[in-house]
């Protein structure tokens, strides 16, 4: 895709995504599956299902989630099956789904590997990581590791209530301990989680580093049939965040209507790489826009989630 190009559908993306004066407090429908799941074009088709996966051990830690409190805080539990929330998320992970685990051309190399990010803190991403996975967790035949990789600001802790440490920060201080030894299995089947681990004065730096690139590799060839979804810091307040994106099979960019500007998404999306599928969430949106809205205008996926309080979160 040429510069003059890719700059031309961020332009087209983003005057549609946070121009107040079309918004007008809008919110979003979602994209029809068949749309959202079409072919990715020009990038490798790896079948994540052809690595025979590893046995997995168990975790040596498990954690209760306070589900009752997670669900007055407006996040997705296991027994919301049919609400608003649920319904736009089912609509945000169908595509994501399809491009890890689908067949022949629609498959996407590392599309297992999903990074969470935005544009500045405060978007709303953390908020569409957890919920993210918990809509994935629900999936059957399928287990979802969420990756608290935010390691400059994160806000797992406080809104989980999971142990911060050990964690991702001590696997990549240190080669030879085990995830499965780090990992914090929970009172949800098919949610693991992997904090942040200890504070570390380059904890940014790390996220860049070797290290990163080994454990995300171990995740994504050990366990062919997880998907693995990393919250991760935002793009204009750390330069590591762009390092993690080059290991991510897929992105999901959440943008907050009505707040970040055009020129920042814009600046932020010209971080990423193009040939990637990168999925827009403009979240805080009240009203439907047309459908004509969400298509594929080169790799950029656009879905949308209604105006709720907790959407702040991160």
């Amino acid at each position: 895709m040429s510069e003059d190009k890719k700059l031309s559908l961020i332009e087209r993306a983003v005057s549609r995504s946070v121009d107040p004066a079309s918004l007008q407090r809008s919110r979003l429908d979602g994209p029809d599956d068949g749309q959202s799941g079409a072919p990715q074009e020009g990038v490798a088709s790896v079948d994540p299902r052809a690595t025979p996966a590893r046995p997995e051990q168990p975790s040596q830690r498990r954690w209760e989630l306070d589900l009752a409190r997670l669900e007055a805080d407006g996040f997705l539990v296991p027994a919301d099956g049919r609400s608003q929330l649920a319904e736009e998320f089912r609509m945000i992970k169908r595509p994501l789904l399809s491009n890890a685990f689908g067949t022949g051309a629609t498959l996407v190399a590392d599309g297992n590997l999903i990074m969470v990010t935005s544009t500045y803190p405060s978007e709303g991403k953390t908020f569409t990581a957890i919920n993210l996975a918990m809509s994935l967790a629900k999936e059957i035949g399928k287990t979802v590791m969420l990756v608290d990789a935010d390691v400059g600001r994160s806000s797992f802790h406080r809104v989980l209530g999971t142990p911060s440490s050990p964690g991702l920060i001590d696997a990549l201080l240190d080669q030879h301990l085990s995830l499965g030894d780090i990992i914090i299995e929970t009172n949800i089947p098919n949610l693991r989680i992997l904090p942040k681990g200890r504070s570390h004065n380059l904890a940014n730096e790390l996220l860049a580093s070797s290290s990163m690139a080994r454990i995300t590799r171990e995740l994504a060839d050990r366990y062919p049939d997880r998907i693995i979804v990393f919250d991760s810091p935002p793009l204009l307040i750390t330069n590591e965040a762009v390092a993690l994106s080059a290991h991510m099979g897929q992105i999901v960019f959440v943008i907050e209507a009505e707040r970040t500007v055009q020129s920042a998404v814009k600046e932020a999306l010209g971080l990423l790489d193009a040939d990637k599928p990168i999925g827009l969430v403009l979240n805080k949106a009240r009203r439907p826009v047309g459908g004509d809205f969400y298509g594929h205008y080169g790799h950029y996926g656009y879905y949308g989630y209604s105006d709720r309080a907790e959407g702040a979160t991160a």
